[in-house]
This record gives structure tokens, C-alpha cells and sequence, in this order.
């Protein structure tokens, strides 16, 4: 377990961050847009709890926690530390076999999916969408440096099970808000 004795340390006043195997990068460098973004979908999911119960919020738990998983993944360079934390391949795996029960009981698509519906669906949407941006993130970082490919596979089958199961907890997709092609026109 992480002890926290002391909030701030002052060692981020200058513009620049310590990443997992103590070395110091600027602020707005690739890998910390990256694992921000990842903490920031940990936050929206957060608040989709708010309105989560059962297995639903069971899962988003699981999920919350490994998104600091990922997290420190990223914050830490490949080779950078010993023993370092990595996403695995079974949590995607737990991903894909979630997508594939929620996903056998819903009724297929006439069109794409509006965020909304239920608060719990929209609140998932928000995180599905800050997921993405975080994926894109990591996809640019893998581009420039090593990246556990594993983490670049959590977060795309993590915006695909936020899509389905938001549509799960819209009533099966009854509550489902359909794009209507050129309606407002």
C-alpha cells in the first residue's frame, strides 16, 4: 500500500514532475497528458458511481482500480524500474468477456447512440469519451517511446465496454437516446 505523509512537496513548482522511476520530465510532456487523462476518465467514473449499484458498480469499482494500475504503468518508463506495475492481458480479457455477456442481451443497433438516458449512461458516456482522449494519448506516446502494448488495449476495450454498458444500464438500450440523421434540418 502507498503512504501519503505530506501532500505537496513544492517539486512540481518549476514546471516538472517525477514519473514512477524518479526521473523528472516537464509537466506537459506526452506521458503525463497521457496518465492525466487516465485519472481523469478514473474521475468521471467516479462520478457515474454516484448512481451505480450491484454488479454495475462492482465492475466500475474493479475498473477505477485499474485505472491507477494504468496509471503507474505509464508513469513509469519501460526498463525504468524494477518490478515496475503493468496492466496485463487478463484484465483485457476480463474487459472482453463483460462486453460480450452485457452485450448478448441487447437489442442491436438501428442507429448510433446519443450520451444520455439514464444519469448512470451519461455519466459512462462522459467517461467512454475521456477514455478515447486517453487512448489517443498513449497511441502518440507508443509512437515516440516504448509503451506496454497491453495498456493501449485496456483503453480501447474500456471505451468499448463504457458504450456497452451504458447502453446495459438504459433499460437494455430501451432508454437508448438514437442519432437522428439530418432531423434537425
Amino acid at each position: 500500500m502507498v503512504r501519503l505523509t505530506r501532500i505537496y512537496t513544492r517539486g512540481g513548482d518549476q514546471g516538472e514532475t517525477s514519473l514512477g522511476d524518479g526521473s523528472r520530465v516537464a509537466k506537459q510532456a506526452l506521458r503525463v497528458a497521457a496518465f492525466g487523462t487516465v485519472d481523469e476518465a478514473n474521475a468521471a467514473l467516479g462520478l457515474a458511481r454516484l448512481h451505480a449499484e450491484g454488479e454495475v458498480d462492482r465492475a466500475l469499482e474493479r475498473i477505477q482500480n485499474e485505472l491507477f494500475d494504468l496509471g503507474a504503468d505509464l508513469a513509469t518508463p519501460d526498463g525504468g524500474a524494477e518490478g515496475a506495475l503493468r496492466i496485463l492481458g487478463t484484465q483485457v480479457e476480463r474487459l472482453e468477456h463483460e462486453i460480450d455477456a452485457w452485450n448478448a442481451a441487447l437489442a442491436p443497433l438501428s442507429s448510433f447512440v446519443l450520451p444520455g438516458g439514464t444519469p448512470l449512461a451519461a455519466h459512462l458516456h462522459l467517461a467512454r469519451t475521456i477514455t478515447r482522449r486517453a487512448e489517443r494519448l498513449v497511441a502518440a506516446l507508443a509512437a515516440a517511446e516504448k509503451v506496454n502494448p497491453e495498456a493501449l488495449k485496456y483503453l480501447n476495450r474500456l471505451s468499448d465496454h463504457l458504450f456497452v454498458l451504458s447502453r446495459h444500464v438504459n433499460d437494455g438500450g430501451a432508454r437508448d437516446v438514437l442519432w437522428r440523421p439530418g432531423a434537425t434540418r
